[in-house]
């Protein structure tokens, strides 16, 4: 084989190891029953495609070439590793042959959605199934999550290891949970997805506001689980980060300094993403049977309706908060409904209902609350407090666009009067 046509399968093969790769891992996971062994089976299929396409030609369904060679691959490896244990060995070997190998049409979707229900098991940590997420079902690399979280890539590898160690001495079942588990162990991969694109759209360290790796991989999970369970929670939560996401490229000058929703421009919004992401929601809230993602999609369908920040229905976006708050309580929830009732009503009453949270102790080290506090004092004139409040805000933030942000708010306290309203912090 000459090397133009060697150049030409390794690409083929890498266009397939992307499109395929997370699809054969899943369903290898199933048959050979552990994390470890179904990845050095999916490395070992790969190799053998560049050993065996060139001279036999491109199967003409890869995914079931690959599974199958992965399969036989581990069989192999196991009657290697195990030839002490001669007992051992049979048995292991027995049931991978005995076991039907099922994995094409809709089998090969119930293993995607098992490994993302796997991933993201209540017996895991937070930080493991974020984690595993990223690692078995996105296909990230240890050392791409390690930096995107800041995290030491070593420390990182240990949480995946033990998270792999934890399901295979619990027997955490590889399985999409029954119909009555599904609402809480949805609520779970749900909350999942979106810390990971929470990440992705405002990092919560280092020196970019966003992290477009990381929302692009929770939207393109968004879109699995949606076509794989399309349930009202899991298109609201598509259309969210939809939604939120269509601003990215107008939330940051071209010096990547923090642009506010109000000064953002609009004309940089992705229409794509604000259609899709409405559509969806739409379809979520016609379904009477949604939850917090929806009604969050459908406050930034709101603000992706105004032309302008003066156009926004404020009112509107009170009553969706109003309504949140009755389906899933919490400070920030009303964090947020305070800021949207100073953009209606003036900055008094929405400080007057920051002041309540913040004095019940809620909230105290979660800077959006002290700089929301801030920009309300700032507009109402009460210079003091709106450069204490920003000092607090400052004091607690990690990343470097809001620091900027807020110690340009700081530097022009001296010399600024009261301003128009504005959403604070918000982008």
């Amino acid at each position: 084989m000459n090397g133009d046509a060697g150049q030409d399968v390794r690409e083929l093969v890498d266009a397939v190891y992307r499109a395929e790769s997370r699809r054969v891992l899943a369903t290898l996971i199933r048959l050979l029953g552990d994390f470890d062994r179904a990845e050095e089976a999916l490395h070992d299929a790969f190799r053998a495609a560049l050993e065996q396409w060139p001279r036999d030609g491109m199967p003409s369904n890869p995914r079931t070439w690959l599974v199958s060679a992965g399969r036989f691959k581990a069989i192999d490896a196991i009657r290697r590793r195990a030839r002490a244990d001669a007992r051992s060995a049979s048995e292991q070997v027995d049931s991978l042959v005995d076991d039907v190998p099922a994995w094409e049409g809709e089998t090969v979707e119930d293993d995607r959605l098992r490994l993302v229900f796997t991933c993201c098991h209540p017996a895991l940590s937070s930080d493991a199934q974020v984690a595993m997420t990223l690692r078995e079902v996105c296909g990230l690399t240890t050392e791409q999550i390690a930096h995107a979280y800041l995290t030491p890539a070593p420390s990182l590898a240990q949480r995946i290891v033990r998270a792999k160690a934890k399901i295979r001495d619990a027997r955490i079942p590889y399985q999409v949970p029954t119909h009555a588990e599904l609402p809480e162990r949805l609520e779970a991969v749900l909350r999942v997805i979106y810390l990971v694109f929470n990440e992705g759209y405002a990092a919560s360290s280092g020196a970019s506001l966003t992290r477009p790796d990381l929302s692009a991989e929770a939207i393109r999970l968004g879109r699995l689980l949606v076509e794989l369970l399309p349930e009202p929670e899991v298109s609201g939560l598509l259309a969210l980060m939809l939604l939120q996401e269509s601003r990215r490229e107008a939330r940051t000058s071209v010096d990547g300094n923090l642009i506010l929703l109000e000064d953002q421009d609009r004309s940089r919004w992705n229409r794509a993403q604000i259609a899709e992401g409405r559509a969806l929601v739409e379809r979520a809230l016609a379904s009477r049977r949604f939850g917090p993602y929806a009604l969050q999609a459908a406050i930034a369908a709101v603000h992706a309706d105004a032309p302008d920040a003066r156009s926004t229905d404020w009112a509107e976006i009170v009553g969706l908060y109003d309504v949140l708050a009755s389906v899933e309580p919490s400070p920030v929830v009303e964090l947020n409904r305070a800021v949207a009732v100073a953009m209606r009503d003036g900055p008094e009453a929405g400080l007057a209902l920051i002041d309540a949270i913040l004095s019940r102790g809620d909230l105290s080290d979660y800077r959006l609350a002290h700089a929301a506090r801030a920009d309300l004092c700032r507009r109402l004139g009460r210079t003091a407090e709106a450069r204490a409040a920003y000092e607090r805000a400052l004091a607690l933030t990690r990343q470097e666009p809001e620091r900027r942000f807020l110690e340009r708010r700081l530097a022009e306290l001296r010399d600024r009067s009261p301003e128009r309203g504005s959403a604070p912090m918000g982008t």
